[in-house]
């Protein structure tokens, strides 16, 4: 299959979270399985010198820009992954992240970057681009590529169209004055289309005009039909549901593998357990802490904003503190979160620390020298921190939502007898069900061969990326066999109107 990723950001190019770790590994994983998959992102000056070299491949005149837009051919560093730059310096030349500036405020015409972004991955889809190329599949990931298929939905001849969720909470939505600004079909401000709740939602064209939706577990699949999870959408997808499903992501393993991985202090394996307390002493000395080898050390990395349950943590200091413990966490976010933790480290320094920041080399100390990994989420779509965690004999604790209700295994003395337990879960999102749970994997650490047996277990899981690429290779040859057309697509007028809207 020619299969074109679509994404707004990929690693080792640019990262914010997961999108990246997944953008980074699944067109490798389908690279691998033989197929022409090739990457597509905005060229923001990180992207642009992390790549390496890159070739001019073509200009491409579009709506919303004043001159022609660069369209930047290289290779996604250490694969064999063609990837393409949608260079228009008026749109992403800046300094700062991909979505925000330096002060963490968003960049204030982030409708017309992605909106731009999407007309480029349209042409090059519609072989528009000068790439003598056409896709058969073109792979959307989140709000900031939702436009393309609706952009794409009415056009004679489109490859099919996938559109993955990878967190419905971020939606992509702007004002009237913004829609119009946009120069997009007037139709499109529906609410049985691009309109929501009187504003102009990115993430609805994937949700309304993708020939399948899907997102990046199974649970969670399940989860965002339901007004607890659907942000609203629910609805829509109840609608779409015969055209929706979850598949689990995958960890990089050649990237997440204590065995082999060059950022720790001490490789180890299941069988070399004991060399874990290298890393272990190495992150304690890390984060300022006194290296007390009997304490139990808890570890956190990610955002730090609601979805990720830290203000329960922060509210239960006083009795975490109680239990000789230690705890770290790696992360910035929202500033209430910051200045808690930060609090939180000032009063108690010989058992918190705390590093405002993301630090890849750090992280991965951080899941191979915790004893025990915390992820105390609302929600998650899938969560690949727990999966690293499991990994690196770093049992998890966590909810029981979203993608780590299917990868973490509560160690009941049902799973413990079994052999299968691998974490530690809770269901109440509340500070007396994650105490609760941190005590359960507490009492666990102080019995040795419980819980290497919990460790080892957990380091025979198995989440790589080859079996998910197997799972959407599956979902893509069922969308070339089966393809749909949009409702809108039957009226008269509607193609060329879209067309128009595209180049």
């Amino acid at each position: 299959m020619n299969i074109l990723f679509a994404t707004s950001e990929a690693h080792p190019l640019i990262k914010t979270g997961g999108l990246a770790d997944v953008s980074g590994s699944l067109p490798r994983a389908l690279k691998a399985a033989k197929q022409e998959v090739r990457l597509v992102l905005p060229a923001y000056p990180a992207a642009i010198s992390a790549a390496g070299k890159l070739k001019l491949e073509s200009d491409i005149v579009l709506a919303g820009s004043h001159t022609p837009v660069r369209l930047l051919q290289g290779w996604l560093p250490g694969s064999r992954v063609r990837l393409y730059l949608v260079d228009s310096p008026q749109h992403f030349a800046r300094p700062g992240g991909p979505y925000q500036d330096d002060a963490g405020k968003e960049w204030p015409d982030n409708a017309a970057r992605f909106a731009l972004f999407a007309r480029a991955v349209s042409a090059i889809a519609m072989n528009r681009a000068g790439l003598d190329w056409r896709p058969d599949l073109v792979h959307c990931n989140d709000w900031q590529t939702g436009l393309v298929p609706a952009l794409l939905a009415c056009r004679a001849q489109r490859p099919a169209t996938l559109f993955t969720i990878h967190n419905l909470a971020y939606q992509g939505l702007f004002d009237w004055d913004t829609f119009t600004g946009l120069k997009l079909p007037q139709e499109w401000w529906s609410s049985e289309r691009l309109e929501f709740h009187d504003q102009f939602s990115f993430i609805k064209g994937g949700l309304v005009y993708a020939d399948w939706i899907n997102t990046v577990s199974p649970t969670y699949a399940r989860e965002i039909r339901t007004a607890a999870f659907g942000c609203g959408l629910e609805g829509l997808l109840q609608y779409r549901q015969d055209r929706l499903s979850g598949i689990l992501n995958g960890a990089d393993y050649r990237v997440w593998n204590p065995a082999k991985d060059k950022l720790l202090a001490q490789t180890y394996s299941a069988r070399t357990l004991e060399r874990k307390r290298a890393n272990k002493q190495a992150l304690q000395r890390a984060f300022g802490l006194p290296e007390r080898a009997g304490f139990p050390l808890l570890g956190h990395v990610g955002r730090l904003v609601d979805q990720k349950g830290l203000d329960l943590v922060i509210e239960l200091i006083p009795q975490l503190i109680q239990r000789r413990l230690q705890l770290v966490v790696l992360g910035s976010g929202q500033p209430e979160l910051e200045q808690g933790l930060r609090a939180a480290a000032r009063q108690y320094p010989e058992q918190i620390g705390v590093r405002i920041e993301y630090d890849e080399q750090l992280a991965h100390l951080l899941e191979a020298g915790s004893d025990l990994f915390l992820m105390p989420s609302r929600f998650e779509p899938c969560g690949l921190n727990q999966i690293y965690s499991l990994r690196y004999g770093t049992p998890p604790i966590v909810r029981h939502t979203g993608g780590m209700a299917d990868t973490v295994i509560d160690a009941t003395d049902e799973h413990l007898a079994a052999g299968s337990a691998n974490g530690f879960v809770f269901d109440e999102m509340s500070g007396e069900a994650l105490l609760a749970a941190v005590d359960r994997a507490l009492g666990c650490y102080g019995q040795s061969q419980q819980w290497t047996q919990l460790q080892r277990a957990g380091m025979a899981s198995d989440f790589s990326w080859p079996r998910s690429a197997d799972d959407y290779l599956a979902l893509y040859q069922r969308l070339l066999d089966d393809p749909v057309e949009h409702p809108d697509c039957r009226r008269r007028g509607v193609r060329n109107v879209q067309a128009e809207a595209v180049f």
